[in-house]
């Protein structure tokens, strides 16, 4: 290369809104799994809803973290309020370039950075009944031991989703 020329580097495209929203669930991952907490992804909850990350923590509670990948995904979301009731604290997950100031301040908000994830606000405590706690703790065994032997027998997982199709 002649001297006093620069090579350019061709720009890369943004993370689609899909990519975005994995790199923060897979630091929030990470995050939990860092306080001794048990993150399980995508979890149906009794309302129709379903968490982007269910998290046991290390005294049986609960933690529910919300994945926001732009302000647009936030703004267009209203259902976050409904987390509450299958948590006993709830937070939400966003990448530095998200406007943190959209976070409401009654719950807590880690950000993340790459692979990694900071807890910018504790979110408020609000225990879970004892009954509700118990069928919480039934359907999160579930489904990760459902996800497990999935992963243990894909073969007889598929056949079981099928025959439960079928029936």
């Amino acid at each position: 290369m002649p001297t006093g020329l620069v090579a350019s580097v061709p720009e890369l495209p943004p993370p689609t809104a899909a990519a975005r929203t994995l790199a923060v669930c897979r630091a929030a991952s990470r995050f939990c799994a860092r306080l001794g907490w048990a993150p399980l992804a995508e979890v149906p909850l009794p309302n129709g809803r379903r968490a982007d990350l269910l998290a046991l923590l290390p005294d049986g509670g609960f933690a529910v973290i919300e994945v926001k990948s732009c302000a647009r995904d936030f703004l267009s979301d209203g259902k976050w309020p409904e987390y509450r009731d299958f948590c006993d604290q709830l937070y939400f997950a966003v990448d530095l370039d998200f406007p943190q100031a959209l976070i409401p301040e009654e719950v807590g908000l880690l950000v993340t950075e790459g692979p990694d994830a900071t807890r910018l606000r504790e979110a408020p405590l609000h225990p879970l009944a004892p009954a509700r706690r118990r069928s919480l703790l039934h359907r999160y065994a579930v489904t990760a031991a459902g996800r497990l032997a999935a992963l243990q027998d894909p073969a007889g997982a598929a056949e079981l989703r099928a025959a439960l199709r079928v029936e």
